[in-house]
């Protein structure tokens, strides 16, 4: 039998070179897409029928730096969208400068009706991990041990306040809408332990819409807002996974959500696993967001992106 070639310096050296030269395109890649900004839409069938449509814009992790010129242009050109209401859903900061670019970006959305929830990179400034470890576990055990928060989160939170939007941060609010009562119920982060479901309002218990807002969405806090009756939960948090392999999708959720609901359109309690509720499943939405890991500036497969979430009467379909 002949022996196998051994492979030479040369073909050795050439397939480094291919390789390199593959990884470089990758990472190339990578940075243009970051700035790929998109909107998806989606329609969610829970109105009581005969309801108009209800159209929020959902805004998430834009993890902003001041000089992200093109982020925040692209911003306050979703004031263009016109929509009925806004959702921030957290984790607006990428650097402790970032304050008056973040409300610059968001001035024109104020306009609008809006509620909010806070992330822990509202809180606490970004501090670097090493990549390969979320594809190990997810980042809340490091994030939950920082105690002093060192981000402009209160005066964030007061100049939305002054614009009309709602806190949502462990607090229920209605929204009137079309003759209906929708019932917003927030949790702050779970992500760094601050979520705690808000005590029911007697007077909204007919409420016959209810939505759950959270920023990082953990098993827990999807359970919690699922067995509270919303049919509609909304989060952020997981960057769609931010590197994704093309055809099979993100490998991590930074959380303890399973990667493959990393970002769409999907229905929890996550029926494929065999869990078993007494309610019907709620309609959950996770945000791919709109940008990145500071440290990390890069999304492959995964394009920067904000949400259209329109509401429709039952009966109607989702997509």
């Amino acid at each position: 039998m002949r022996e196998p070639k051994r492979p030479t310096p040369r073909r050795l050296a050439l397939a480094a070179g291919v390789s390199a030269a593959a990884a470089g395109a990758a990472l190339a890649w990578g940075a243009i897409e970051s700035h790929l900004f998109t909107v998806r839409d989606y329609r969610i069938p829970i109105l009581p029928a005969g309801t108009r449509p209800l159209r929020i814009l959902q805004v998430s992790d834009l993890h902003l730096i001041p000089e992200q010129a093109d982020k925040i242009a692209w911003v306050r050109e979703l004031a263009t969208l016109e929509p009925d209401f806004v959702l921030n859903t957290g984790d607006n900061f990428g650097s402790p400068q970032a304050l008056w670019p973040l409300l610059h970006a968001l001035e024109p959305l104020l306009a609008f009706p809006g509620g909010f929830v806070l992330g822990s990179n509202d809180y606490f400034s970004p501090q670097f991990r090493n990549p390969l470890r979320y594809l190990l576990g997810h980042s809340g055990q490091a994030a939950r041990r920082r105690t002093h928060p060192d981000l402009p989160w209160q005066a964030f939170t007061q100049r939305m306040e002054e614009a009309g939007w709602l806190d949502l941060n462990n607090q229920r609010h209605l929204l009137a809408w079309d003759r209906i009562g929708i019932d917003l119920v927030g949790l702050d982060d779970p992500h760094i332990g601050r979520d705690s479901l808000p005590p029911r309002v007697a007077s909204r218990e007919d409420s016959p819409v209810r939505v759950g807002i959270v920023h990082a969405p953990y098993r827990r806090a999807l359970d919690t807002l699922h067995a509270d009756g919303a049919q509609f939960i909304i989060a952020g948090h997981t960057h769609g996974g931010q590197i994704c392999v093309p055809w099979f999708g993100a490998l991590t959720s930074n959380c303890d959500l399973p990667p493959r609901l990393a970002s769409g359109l999907h229905t929890w309690p996550d029926c494929r696993r065999g869990a078993v509720s007494d309610r019907d499943p709620s309609w959950l939405h996770v945000s791919e967001g709109v940008g990145t890991n500071p440290f990390v500036r890069l999304r492959f497969a995964c394009r920067p992106a904000a949400s259209m979430l329109t509401l429709v009467p039952r009966g109607e379909g989702a997509f």
